[in-house]
């Protein structure tokens, strides 16, 4: 892949940053659009922070931070780019204005990626006059740090616009998968929703408590999935036992289609988690700060980061 590429990161919040810093890091050129100027303004400090949690010294920070631009228009983002990253809220008709700005102003061999986690590429680039090269691509949180990137077609998706998005992630150490169709979700949140539905369920029906699911979790099938996935973990133990297995759990797990009624009170209640104290636990701000901690620092321990 080659250096220097013109590539442009529409929005500068959490996602945003993540992503500019990473493709900048690889040696690409950005230049990061958001509409909003005290988020533009914090954009490069908070870069500059997540590359010192990284690892790297001042000499690198400044040569990333040197690959990168900042501008509150759309137009000057995206004139001369080969790839557009947008990465704006997950509202629909936000983000297809956004595509029809850029579209206005891109090239015509310009690559459009929308991150989203759930929604739809096709209905999001449903009104673009080029579909062929659009593309979903779906970061996982926080993205300079989680490997995986989701490379998402549509029904229009030229291949070759699905090469080169998939060959410049590849060349800024992200490991991209190929989704062929377009489904709600993806593979990712399909199967970690599908294990949230059934982890509400068991405290539902007060089978356990939730520290008790995350505990189960966390010391037992959970330690080796980083580096066992389910169908390797399924060829490993046999598929005559898997089979065996499900005959005798799957009719018995959670299947209803809508949300647990379980976790729509929680919220009615004002229960929403750790940002309001409380959710299927009591938080103090100090537990919550452990955990988010505890997950960072596990994150840059898998990235090689930290070395004690």
């Amino acid at each position: 892949m080659r250096k220097n590429i013109q590539t442009a990161v529409i929005g500068a919040g959490l996602m945003g940053h993540g992503i500019a810093l990473t493709l900048a890091r690889a040696g690409q050129y950005v230049c990061i659009a958001d509409p909003h100027e005290e988020t533009l303004a914090t954009v490069a400090s908070r870069i500059s922070a997540s590359l010192e949690a990284m690892g790297d010294n001042e000499e690198r920070i400044a040569k990333v931070l040197k690959k990168i631009g900042l501008t509150n228009n759309t137009a000057t983002a995206v004139e001369n780019a080969e790839f557009v990253f947008e990465a704006a809220p997950e509202k629909l008709d936000l983000k297809r204005q956004i595509f029809a700005d850029i579209e206005k102003h891109a090239p015509d061999n310009c690559v459009l990626a929308s991150n989203t986690s759930v929604m739809p590429i096709t209905e999001i680039m449903a009104d673009l006059r080029l579909k062929s090269r659009a593309v979903g691509t779906h970061w996982w949180n926080p993205p300079h740090l989680i490997p995986l990137v989701e490379v998402v077609s549509t029904k229009w998706t030229d291949e070759s616009v699905v090469d080169d998005t998939m060959a410049l992630l590849e060349d800024a150490g992200k490991t991209p998968v190929r989704v062929k169709k377009d489904v709600p979700g993806f593979i990712g949140n399909r199967l970690q929703h599908a294990l949230w539905r059934e982890a509400i369920s068991l405290v539902e029906n007060d089978i356990c408590d939730a520290e008790s699911v995350d505990t189960v979790i966390k010391a037992s099938f959970g330690r080796r999935l980083a580096v066992l996935g389910p169908l390797e973990n399924v060829d490993l133990v046999g598929t005559d036992l898997t089979l065996d297995i499900h005959e005798n759990v799957l009719f018995d797990l959670e299947s209803r289609q809508a949300p647990s009624p379980y976790l729509a009170k929680l919220v009615e209640e004002g229960r929403l988690g750790m940002k309001s104290g409380k959710g299927f636990r009591d938080w103090t701000d100090k537990e919550a700060d452990q955990v988010r901690n505890r997950v960072a620092r596990h994150l840059k321990r898998l990235d090689g980061i930290l070395l004690d």
